[in-house]
C-alpha cells in the first residue's frame, strides 16, 4: 500500500507517494525526476548511485526510501548553484574526466563528501 512521505531534496521539499519497500534511488529517478543519480548494481558496490543524504554519502540504491523522511538529500543536481556547475562538477570536465558519464556523478558526489570532511585531503 503506497504511503505518503515528506523529503527534502536540493533544498526542496517534496511529498511524494511511495511503496514501502522502495528504495531512494528510485524515488529520486521515477517520482522525482532526477536521473543523474544513476543505478549500477542495484546492490550498493559500484556506487553510481551515491547521493549526500544530511551531508554524509550513501548508496541510495540500498538505501531504503522511508528512512529518508526528514533528512537532507542532495544530488548531482543539487550541486549547482544559480547556473554554475560545483567546482568538483568543473574540474571533472576540465580534466577529461567523464569518461561515459554514467558512473560519474555518483563520483563527483563521493568526492564531495570526501572533501566536504577533509577540507585538505590530497
Amino acid at each position: 500500500m503506497k504511503q505518503i512521505i515528506n523529503l527534502k531534496v536540493n533544498g526542496v521539499e517534496e511529498e511524494v507517494m511511495i511503496e514501502p519497500w522502495w528504495n531512494l534511488a528510485r524515488v529520486l529517478r521515477d517520482v522525482l525526476a532526477l536521473t543523474g543519480t544513476k543505478i549500477g548494481c542495484g546492490a550498493g558496490d559500484c556506487g553510481s548511485c551515491t547521493v549526500l543524504i544530511d551531508g554524509k554519502a550513501v548508496k541510495s540504491c540500498i538505501y531504503p526510501a522511508m528512512k529518508a523522511r526528514g533528512k537532507e538529500i542532495t544530488t548531482i543536481e543539487g550541486l549547482a548553484r544559480n547556473g554554475k556547475l560545483h567546482p568538483l562538477q568543473q574540474a571533472f570536465i576540465d580534466h577529461f574526466a567523464v569518461q561515459c558519464g554514467y558512473c560519474t556523478p555518483g563520483m563527483i558526489m563521493m568526492a564531495k563528501s570526501l572533501l566536504d570532511e577533509s577540507p585538505n585531503a590530497t
